[in-house]
Parts: structure tokens; C-alpha cells; sequence
């Protein structure tokens, strides 16, 4: 079973309406790359960065390595992961400086294995995450207690050079509360956490021959004494078949507190796996809070694709703008079936899917499998990795802006990845730094083939 195919901005504590990232770019298109870090992998190191990075008050980069440490990681091993820490230079042509500021023990301490998505980083510093396996839950796969994977944060130290703070804040215990938590947390104003896990949850029985049910996001509300434990509420199980299943987090939270994001299949029967497997070509959700107290969320899907011409296999979540549209990427599927950029936009109660760009097998110089997140610019423009095509076949980053009311959108690609030792295959966010770089991470590339940090600029 390949796990990794489940493995999929500067941050603070968001208000409730959670308004996609922004930033001010110049009008030209001359972007030049840099990799600021190359992975060397390893236990002095590590490799395989996953998720977009956060930048901390001081203008470090924090992220997150899926791979680190010893054989004893469950299941396959040497997967108990890391959090780096990069630091820039006091001169502009000088290396940044990797600092591995927490590695994830295992069996060991119970604490997490395998971190699965990008940090969430708040107005303290504290960063938080998941990760895929560990934690003290009941879960056992390919015949080994492998956990049910955790929710954690990390607190910078007091005094410089001590050591960062682990706390596991919730360490899901059967696969019924959730199991492989994936991507992305958000935070809302009353500081609840919420994300996805792509299993478990309690409903379905067909999205997997090796993990149980279909999935669930859920809520983590923090505890009203200072000392006690986080609790936590699954909002939603995904059942499969007509329903959504497997949610890969990037979840978004509008005004009223409905939360908003995409499974990677389910939804209908049109979209088969490898084996002809009819599995569904995904969603678009909306989970409602109840009007009580107690009451239930309740599950509105906006959208089911249908392959085509319309996509399919969302993987990234979403974002919104300023007028409440919602925009996303498929990994496959559109025109061109190599997948799309598609928006959702609400008209009198019903929303209307518009598919942006499809990328083309035919033609991969502007690119394929845009399964990684967007980010919005104040003019409307979207920025995007690729995580193939290109001249090399290894990926890159593309720009797409609008031609005008009701034409089509025009694809720039702004770097195109070139062999090693350049970073490769990008398939995290973009994350400005407020003066019109783009920062991100391949999982691939760099000296040694275990990945990059990287950087454009115009």
C-alpha cells in the first residue's frame, strides 16, 4: 500500500472568516528560483518536506520533513519525521542555516509518527500539526499498531538555544474518531482547531481495502482550565458512494462559521481506481454548525465532479477571495485531463463551478497534476505549483490572471524546474513573505534527492 499518496501562510491566529493569502506582486513575469536549503536525508537530517512552510516573527521558515529517525517507526519505518528550521543570513548571498528544531520519537514517546501536511503557526510562535501514525491510538495496519496518528503543537523555548516544547493535544484513539489526519489546520477566533483525517470516522466501508471508513473532519476544542485535555468532536463522517470520502484538509471557515473543503474521491461512481475500481471523482463540502448548542453539523455538497471536462481528485482544500468565491485544484481530470484549476461561485443560493485552466497531457510545457494549494494576489491572480511537466518533466510554478470579464484565464509559467541539483516536483502552497517572493517545498530534488526549500522572486 503506498501511503504516500495521502501525503499532501506567515500565519496568526485567524479570524473566523478565513480570506485566502494575498499578496502584492510587480506586473512583470521575469521570476528567477533559489533553493535555499537542499535535504541531505539521513539521521542528521532528514528528508522528504511536506506542506507548505510558515514563517516565524523573525523571519525564519518553518516546515515540516515526513521522514526522519529510526527503522522503528510504524509502518514501514524510519518515518518519525521532523520540524526544520531555517534561518536567513545576515548577508543576502550567504546559505540559509536548517535547524531541526523537534524530531518525532515514535513508539518511543508516543508522540506522533509520520507528519502529514503543513504548520499552522499562531501569535505566540507555537506551531501545530498532525501526523498520519503514532499517538496511543488502537489502529493497526499491514499487522502492526501502527496508531491512529495525533494532533500536535510545538512551543518555542523561553530562552534562545534551549529546547522547543512537544505537547500532543489530541491523540485520536479508535479509527471511529478519525484515522490518518491529513493536511492542513485551521484555527477559529475562539482558538478551536479543526481538520480532516482521510479514514476512519465511523461511516463507510468501501474507500479502502487496508484502512476503516471513509474519513472525517473534526473539531479540537481547547480545555477550559489550563493543565486539562483537548477535546474533540468529529463533525462530519464521509460515507462513500454519493457522499464525499477521504477529506485532505486545507480546510476554510467563512463568516457564519461553516467550514469549507474537498475529498479526493467519492461523490459518484464515474471516476476508477488502477484496477477499475469505481471510486468517485470527489467533492466540494460545506459543513454547517448547528443552530444549538448540541445540535449536529449538518453536510451540504456544492459540487460533485464528474471527470470530463469538470476535473477530479481534489487534493489541496481550498481558498477564498474577498467576494466569498471559493478556488481550488484538481489533480486530474479537465479538458485536457491533466487536471484543472476550477472556482466556485454562489448565485442565488446555488453554486456555479467554473474550470479556470485545464493542463494538457498533450502539451506539458505549461504543466501537469496542479495538486497543490493556490495563492490569491490582491488583483486576482492565482499562483500554483505543477508537479510535473515542464521542459524537464520536473514540475513548476504557474501564475494564472484573468483576461476579463467572462474570458478565458491566462496561464504564465513563471519558473520552470531544470534538473538537479534545482529543487523538483512542488506540490505545497505558495507562502508570500510581503515583498513578492513565494516560498515552498519540493519533496523531491535538491544535492541529494531528498528535497528543497525554494524561493521566487520577480
Amino acid at each position: 500500500m503506498d501511503r504516500n499518496r495521502y501525503s499532501r501562510v506567515v500565519s496568526r491566529l485567524l479570524a473566523i472568516f478565513a480570506v485566502a493569502l494575498t499578496l502584492a506582486i510587480p506586473a512583470w513575469s521575469e521570476w528567477t528560483e533559489k533553493v535555499l536549503y537542499s535535504f541531505q536525508g539521513g539521521t542528521n537530517d532528514g528528508s522528504f518536506p511536506v506542506g507548505s512552510v510558515v514563517f516565524g516573527s523573525q523571519g525564519d521558515l518553518y516546515g515540516v520533513l515526513q521522514y526522519y529517525g529510526p527503522p522503528s517507526c510504524a509502518p514501514i519505518g524510519n518515518e518519525c519525521g521532523a520540524i526544520f528550521q531555517l534561518t536567513p543570513p545576515a548577508h543576502k548571498d550567504d546559505p540559509w542555516t536548517e535547524t531541526l528544531i523537534y524530531h518525532f520519537q515514535g513508539k518511543k514517546g508516543n508522540d506522533g509518527e509520520s507528519p502529514n501536511g503543513g504548520l499552522l503557526i499562531d501569535g505566540q510562535g507555537n506551531l501545530y500539526g498532525v501526523t498520519a501514525y503514532g499517538g496511543t491510538g488502537d489502529c493497526v495496519l499491514l499487522g502492526v499498531k501502527a496508531g491512529c496518528g495525533t494532533v500536535y503543537k510545538l512551543s518555542p523555548p523561553k530562552q534562545k538555544g534551549e529546547a522547543w516544547k512537544e505537547t500532543i493535544l489530541y491523540s485520536f484513539p479508535t479509527a471511529k474518531q478519525g484515522y490518518l489526519p491529513d493536511g492542513n489546520l485551521a484555527f477559529d477566533s475562539a482558538g478551536n482547531l479543526y481538520g480532516a483525517t482521510v479514514f476512519g470516522g465511523g461511516k463507510g466501508t468501501t474507500c479502502d481495502a487496508f484502512y476503516q471508513y471513509c474519513g472525517a473532519v473534526f473539531e479540537l476544542s481547547p480545555p477550559k482550565q489550563k493543565g486539562g485535555k483537548w477535546t474533540e468532536n468529529v463533525l462530519h463522517s464521509f460515507e462513500g458512494g454519493t457522499d464525499g470520502a477521504n477529506p485532505n484538509g486545507g480546510l476554510v471557515l467563512d463568516h457564519a462559521g461553516s467550514i469549507f473543503g474537498t475529498t479526493a474521491i467519492g461523490g459518484n461512481k464515474i471516476c476508477q481506481d488502477a484496477h477499475g475500481k469505481p471510486i468517485g471523482c470527489g467533492i466540494v463540502f460545506q459543513l454547517r454548525a448547528p443552530a444549538k448548542k448540541d445540535g449536529a453539523w449538518t453536510e451540504k455538497i456544492l459540487h460533485r465532479f464528474t471527470d470530463g471536462n469538470d476535473g477530479a481528485g481534489p487534493s489541496s482544500g481550498l481558498i477564498f477571495d474577498a467576494k466569498g468565491a471559493l478556488y481550488g485544484t484538481t489533480g486530474g481530470g479537465g479538458s485536457g485531463f491533466n487536471g484543472t484549476v476550477f472556482r466556485l461561485t454562489k448565485t442565488s443560493g446555488y453554486w456555479a463551478e467554473t474550470i479556470l485552466y485545464s493542463f494538457s497531457y498533450e502539451n506539458t510545457d505549461d504543466g501537469s497534476e496542479p495538486g497543490g494549494g493556490l495563492t490569491l494576489d490582491k488583483s486576482g491572480g492565482l499562483y500554483g505549483p505543477a508537479g510535473a511537466g515542464g521542459t524537464y518533466n520536473r514540475g513548476l510554478v504557474y501564475r494564472l490572471k484573468p483576461a476579463g470579464q467572462g474570458k478565458t484565464w491566462l496561464l504564465t509559467v513563471l519558473y520552470d524546474f531544470q534538473p538537479a541539483p534545482d529543487a523538483g516536483g512542488p506540490g505545497a502552497r505558495l507562502t508570500p513573505d510581503g515583498a513578492g517572493k513565494l516560498y515552498s517545498t519540493t519533496p523531491g530534488g535538491g544535492t541529494s534527492g531528498n528535497g528543497t526549500v525554494f524561493s521566487i522572486a520577480p
